[in-house]
């Protein structure tokens, strides 16, 4: 059964030192759901979940996916319609691009013939494909929007390369201000392992 209202999820992740053998990562992620039509805009305010975390010794990519992969956790109910947004191109592009489909034929080796990166959190991530109804969309990180340098309107027509012109541009404004919170949700997971 399908909820009749729309499931949004904004993800981030991060690494202090990423490519240093010890480091700091955080993920963050916020579940917000209202009826269709009423995020982001005037009307009903949408319920809101955030969730942070940590760990040592990681990388980029793996708190990118433990952002989602915790994200998918939290959600109680199957048959969701969800639109996740996230910076990370290596997980939008997984998803959008399949590459999980040739890997999973290859015996999880890519095209070149190696392991593939993170099985672990991918096969986690995979399940949740069939328990849902899921849009992936590609944002533009770490946008400060009240700057008077940054060209909202080259970002947005941006964003609308990635993903169409689904969007409004206050729509594409509230999606960024999501995803600038996941990115303090993240920072805030490293934060507390220092």
């Amino acid at each position: 059964m399908r909820n009749d209202g729309v499931l949004r999820i904004y993800t981030d992740g991060g690494c202090a030192g990423n490519q240093s053998e010890e480091n700091l990562g955080g993920w963050g992620a916020i579940l917000e759901f209202a009826p269709a039509g009423a995020l982001g805009a005037a009307g009903a305010a949408p319920a809101v979940k955030e969730l942070y975390g940590s760990e040592a010794n990681t990388t980029n990519n793996r708190m990118e996916m433990t952002a989602l992969l915790e994200a998918f956790r939290a959600i109680k109910k199957d048959g969701q319609r969800i639109q996740v947004f996230s910076d990370s191109s290596y997980l939008m592009d997984c998803f959008r691009k399949k590459w999980y489909v040739n890997w999973q034929s290859n015996g999880w080796k890519n095209a070149q013939k190696k392991p593939v990166e993170n099985q672990d959190l991918w096969t986690a991530l995979l399940p949740f494909l069939d328990r849902h109804e899921i849009e992936f969309y590609r944002v533009k990180g770490h946008v400060n929007l009240a700057s008077g340098n940054t060209d909202i309107e080259k970002l947005y027509s941006k964003f609308c390369d990635w993903n169409g012109d689904g969007f409004t541009l206050d729509e594409f404004r509230y999606i960024t201000e999501k995803n600038n919170r996941a990115d303090a949700l993240a920072n805030q997971g490293i934060d507390e392992i220092r």
